[in-house]
């Protein structure tokens, strides 16, 4: 018996060291220490800016598109996107509409940038048509400066949410003239405006830019002009509309980056009280809307590249809270598609779509115009097609139509690199939150997409060294 209690006691004794050396091993290899990083150390401290970051029908399909892109560009399967060691969670997209339970960007930007749901097309305003108090609002209250960098025209659903109030996204010439009319303490409410959307600005009826341009701000309309003025008020109209897709976009419009570290250089200056900054891909969701994946891999890139900026500021600057979302999917995205078989393969290939110089739109709109089939295609795609792909854009070009024409043409993307689609509009799965600096800890988790306004006045508002 002696023997046995023993050998039991051994047993015992082995196996509680097991246990002990396997949490060891568990804690060390899972759990960060608080110490590895900076940022973590300040985690939960009062950010004295913010940058706010949305990828307009960025899903992670997309995501995980664009990531597999950029590791065959650069052959290199260790490759990520500059967002992806931070993320901290998911969150919801659903809107508040008695019809609808997928959002639009109208509601999605009003439930980040006011913490409360509305219906679709609501910017900014309740059931009831009431305006819903901002975040950009509070933070002018707290005499921060305030910027909004976009590749949409100014007046789209995302920026106009976030600085007006309007019962639809579709008055843009309305929200055009609130961003000039609504005011804090007699103060223009965005001091940085950047992005597309002359029309709705320089009209027969009323002269925004004219108006902007008295009260201070330094009128922008080129790359040029962005890096050449020195004014901390600006706005900057580059384009009629939204921007061209940035593979598209002429020389003498500059790229998200380029707008990015234009606002950030100003909004840094004398930053005794510290700013907040939306920043947003807007056209990756037109793309999405297109069903369009060379696109919408420009739009992705372009992006990552002004989303690096961002970061890069934060790291230098270790007071900046950065986060970075979506409002929506777009276009039900598939990775991988019909087409694929155990001969092809069980994969999505983005050797097609880096192949493309352009595109499909702006190809179409060339065709459209009259030119050559086999001369734009040639041109604008680096990949010998087939008679078969080459035809079917020439009969797609007997219709005159450039959006059949375009259809056309990214079939022909979609079928090589297996690329799916499922609709033209959005989709209601639940988008990636991306969270660097202090304040990060306040994003962690599945969390509703009225959290992130929530969070967001509370750190506007809390009494800090900046905003006493």
């Amino acid at each position: 018996m002696g023997s046995m209690d023993r050998k039991n006691r051994i047993f015992l004794f082995t196996g509680i060291l097991a246990v002990f050396a396997l949490a060891v091993i568990f804690t060390s290899h899972y759990v960060t220490p608080a110490s590895t990083n900076a940022a973590d150390k300040k985690q939960t401290k009062t950010p004295k800016n913010i940058i706010f970051i949305v990828g307009d029908g960025m899903g992670m399909p997309v995501i995980k598109a664009y990531r597999t892109f950029k590791q065959e560009k650069h052959s290199s399967s260790k490759e990520q996107t500059v967002w992806d060691p931070y993320l901290v969670g998911m969150q919801t997209t659903h809107p508040d509409d008695p019809r609808d339970n997928i959002t639009d960007s109208a509601a999605a930007a009003t439930a980040m940038a006011t913490g409360k749901k509305t219906y679709n097309d609501a910017i900014a305003v309740n059931h009831e048509k009431e305006p819903l108090r901002s975040v950009v609002e509070a933070a002018k209250e707290a005499r921060m400066k305030t910027a909004f960098v976009v590749s949409s025209d100014i007046t789209d659903a995302t920026p106009a949410a976030f600085g007006t109030h309007n019962v639809s996204r579709k008055n843009k010439e309305q929200i055009a003239d609130h961003f000039f009319d609504e005011k804090i303490n007699g103060e223009h409410k965005v001091d940085i405006l950047l992005g597309g959307g002359m029309q709705y600005f320089d009209r027969k009826d009323r002269d925004l830019v004219q108006a902007f341009k008295k009260s201070g701000y330094a009128i922008l309309r080129s790359k040029d002009d962005l890096t050449s003025q020195s004014s901390k008020q600006m706005l900057g109209l580059f384009q009629d509309d939204e921007l061209d897709r940035a593979i598209d976009r002429p020389k003498h419009v500059p790229t998200l980056k380029d707008m990015t570290q234009a606002a950030l250089t100003q909004l840094n200056q004398d930053n005794q009280h510290g700013f907040f900054m939306l920043l947003e891909g807007s056209t990756i969701d037109s793309a999405g809307h297109e069903n369009d994946v060379v696109g919408a891999m420009s739009e992705m890139e372009d992006f990552e590249k002004a989303v690096q900026a961002a970061l890069q500021f934060a790291k230098k600057d270790q007071e900046t809270l950065v986060v970075i979302t979506a409002d929506h999917a777009t276009g039900g995205f598939s990775f991988g598609a019909d087409g694929m078989t155990s001969e092809t393969g069980y994969k999505w290939d983005p050797a097609p779509i880096l192949a493309a110089k352009k595109t499909p739109v702006y190809m179409a709109k060339k065709i459209a115009g009259g030119q050559s089939v086999r001369d734009v295609l040639h041109t604008y795609i680096d990949v010998s097609l087939t008679e078969e792909e080459i035809s079917q854009v020439e009969k797609a070009a007997q219709s005159g139509k450039a959006s059949t024409i375009q259809l056309s043409i990214q079939r022909i993307f979609d079928q090589r690199s297996f690329t799916g689609w499922t609709t033209f509009a959005h989709t209601g799965e639940d988008v990636p939150v991306y969270a660097y600096g202090p304040g990060k800890a306040a994003f962690q988790g599945w969390i509703d997409n009225t959290k992130q306004g929530k969070n967001l006045f509370q750190m506007i508002e809390s009494p800090s060294a900046y905003r006493p």
